[in-house]
């Protein structure tokens, strides 16, 4: 494993390099897409647009704070499909529902989206078309189209819906006989009627969940639906995961806002902070990264040159986890990258000091780098396990913009674990093969704190 470890960090750190600097890479995304490898900027350096909605009264009936909160949530899943970085999402008041949305590329088909009340059909998929289950056998027998998967968009004219989402009066996570979790829905007397005489003459056919003219889920008929309540199953052995099942409730629910909104005003945000921030911000950063070098070189001599070459190849690995996530880089989010470099440079200090306290009381500079990383080790772990907490709370508890700064704190503290301890670790190893490099003075002992044992002594 040892030699191999070289051949690895070698292929990590040219696949960082290739991801920061090569245009127009891609990776695959829902529903047989692709998206764009690239660095996304927050509202704060990119601006966007921000929308502000009213919830409408449905005859005498006003929205509920659940009910507007309900909306809330509804918009968020929704601005989340559309693969916008980072959106803010909030209530204001007892009816109002602000949306801001850095960077959009075509705000008015957001708007579009954001605006509509939605649409959940039921849709029969014809089984000379699509296929059907044999009953008996548990086959699939394919028919002219694959069946529709989750997250796929339905172009065939041809389907009509059998009710809409306006049928469905409840919906909740459920276990069947066997235990294995469900979906169950239950279905007011039209829509009862309607699935009850489609179900009878349509055993083993598949019906698509449809939201917008996506598909949500596809399941198949096993029994006929008379009562107007159903279960939908799916998953492993023990049904559905739980995630997947409370989402698809949400949809069947939700799928249709319960009250209209009205859009009562639009603003395009400039960058709060802008072009200007951001070269000044890259400008302190640049300043602030050569002053640790030269700390680093000057108080470590070539001890800090190793832990330079590290902190280089962390800074690859780091920013290009951002641009594949992607990461949205705001205020906050860069505060967070800088602190990990901090924490990153920190673990160095702390395995560099230990060796130096190994050199003064006579050790060799082979033994002496391995006790230092050994002795250093339970402090670097202490403290960046406590930061790691410490972030996954702000993440889990916090909004959006503090979420952001967890999350590139999380991935800064991982790859600074990585760096300090495996990439420093092996270019010290094989610095310290040389006879040439194993003075103790390139290790940042003064020439009056070497041991008179270790006085023009090689590597030990």
């Amino acid at each position: 494993m040892r030699r191999a470890t070289p051949f690895l960090i070698l292929a990590v750190g040219l696949l960082a390099l290739a991801i920061d600097l090569l245009p127009n890479l891609k990776l695959p995304a829902a529903g047989g897409t692709t998206r764009p490898i690239e660095t996304k900027l927050g509202l704060d350096l990119r601006g966007g647009l921000r929308v502000e909605y009213q919830v409408q009264k449905v005859g005498d009936q006003v929205a509920t704070a659940a009910d507007v909160a309900t909306i809330r949530d509804i918009i968020e899943r929704r601005v989340n499909t559309t693969g916008v970085a980072e959106p803010l999402v909030q209530t204001q008041g007892s009816d109002r529902i602000v949306v801001e949305l850095p960077g959009v590329s075509d705000p008015d088909a957001i708007r579009a989206l954001l605006g509509t009340t939605g649409r959940l059909d039921l849709i029969p998929l014809p089984r000379d078309t699509y296929g059907y289950v044999d009953l008996a056998s548990g086959q699939t027998t394919t028919g002219v189209s694959a069946v529709p998967t989750a997250g796929t968009k339905l172009t065939d004219t041809k389907l009509k819906p059998l009710f809409s989402g306006d049928q469905i009066a409840s919906s909740n996570v459920a276990t069947d006989s066997t235990g294995r979790r469900v979906v169950a829905f239950t279905l007011k007397s039209e829509g009862a009627g309607l699935f009850a005489t489609w179900t009878k003459a349509n055993l083993g056919s598949y019906f698509a969940i449809s939201l917008d003219g996506t598909v949500v889920s596809a399941p198949y008929i096993q029994s006929a639906i008379t009562g107007g309540e159903a279960q939908i199953s799916g998953g492993g052995a023990s049904g559905f995961p739980l995630d997947e099942a409370t989402n698809l409730v949400t949809i069947l629910k939700f799928g249709s806002l319960p009250f209209p909104i009205a859009e009562i005003g639009v603003t395009s945000v400039k960058a709060t902070l802008g072009a200007a921030f951001l070269s000044q911000a890259v400008f302190a950063g640049l300043v602030g990264i050569v002053l640790v070098f030269l700390f680093m070189l000057l108080h470590y001599r070539l001890a800090g040159g190793v832990a330079n070459i590290a902190l280089l190849f962390y800074m690859l690995l780091v920013l290009a986890i951002f641009r594949v996530v992607p990461v949205t880089l705001t205020l906050a989010g860069i505060a967070g990258f800088v602190l990990s470099i901090g924490m990153a440079v920190d673990a160095n200090i702390l395995i560099f000091e230990r060796t130096k306290e190994e050199l003064r009381v006579g050790k060799r500079v082979g033994p002496a780098v391995e006790a230092g990383f050994s002795r250093a080790w339970n402090s670097i772990l202490d403290s960046n396990v406590s930061s790691l907490i410490t972030a996954f709370i702000l993440f889990y508890f916090g909004s959006s913009t503090i979420k952001g700064f967890a999350l590139v704190l999380i991935i800064g503290v991982l790859c600074s674990m990585f760096t300090a301890i495996t990439v420093t670790r092996l270019i010290l190893r094989a610095v310290i093969k040389r006879d040439r490099f194993a003075s103790p003075y390139l290790y940042g002992i003064s020439a009056g704190d070497i041991p008179a044992a270790l006085e023009g002594t090689q590597r030990g």
